[in-house]
């Protein structure tokens, strides 16, 4: 008898989404389970006995686990694929990963810096979940420069919206220059362009934005475009 385990963790182990991208497929009826379609996230199912279908596709759990840190370019996406037909991240690995691996959350097509690719779905979960407070750290360049109440704001939360209120930032400026200012920020949410977001929320354009850090495990010195494989110590840190 094999383990018995939730078919959104099944799902998220055979490399195909994370845990909660895995929760979309069964709810929109994408999945089968010994070709009858599942759409309760309750279900359950027995590793090596039961059969499981992702788009008519059979799927079964990843033996051999990647965890990938790319430094992401401006101009690629941070999805498996893209319907406008542009670059995506994976387009950057190359052949040398045969498995199915897919991003770590996601930084905007023209946001640069660190991000993670795997075929662990338990990992991304991890990562990305709200209640595990990943911080993230980016350096912002914005256009022109910013107050001393701008910065004390970000340090406070500020409003983006729908009413939403930021977390109190950890923010640092870090190169002051004619027409431009250069600021280390630290955030440990996930909204949809948010760091963008608090900067225009006191009145700051960002230019340009690079992601360096994911908690402690930092992008160093990795050329822009080019991936390594996470440390054991990077991986240990980032799932417990």
């Amino acid at each position: 008898m094999g383990e018995i385990v939730r078919l959104q963790k099944y799902i998220a182990m055979s490399g195909v989404a994370s845990r909660r991208a895995a929760e979309e497929l069964i709810s929109s009826g994408r999945v089968f389970v010994n070709n009858q379609k599942i759409k309760e996230l309750g279900t359950k199912v027995e590793i090596g006995a039961d059969t499981v279908m992702v788009d008519n596709e059979i799927i079964s759990p990843e033996v051999k686990k990647y965890y990938i840190m790319l430094n992401k370019p401006v101009g690629y996406v941070s999805t498996v694929s893209d319907q406008f037909d542009r670059p995506t991240v994976l387009d950057l690995i190359g052949e040398e990963i045969k498995s199915r691996i897919f991003p770590v959350g996601r930084l905007d097509y023209d946001t640069s810096g660190l991000l993670l690719l795997t075929n662990d779905g338990d990992f991304t979960y991890k990562v990305t979940h709200p209640k595990f407070n990943m911080d993230k750290t980016y350096v912002a360049t914005i256009k022109g420069g910013i107050t001393p109440k701008g910065l004390s704001q970000l340090r406070s939360g500020v409003v983006i919206e729908d009413g939403f209120k930021t977390s109190p930032a950890e923010v640092e400026m870090i190169l002051c220059e004619k027409g431009y200012t250069k600021i280390q920020i630290t955030i440990h949410e996930g909204k949809n362009r948010q760091v963008r977001k608090m900067f225009e929320a006191v009145g700051c354009k960002v230019t340009e934005l690079d992601r360096i850090k994911i908690g402690t495990v930092e992008l160093g010195n990795l050329p822009l475009g080019r991936w390594r494989y996470l440390t054991s110590h990077e991986i240990s840190y980032l799932t417990k």
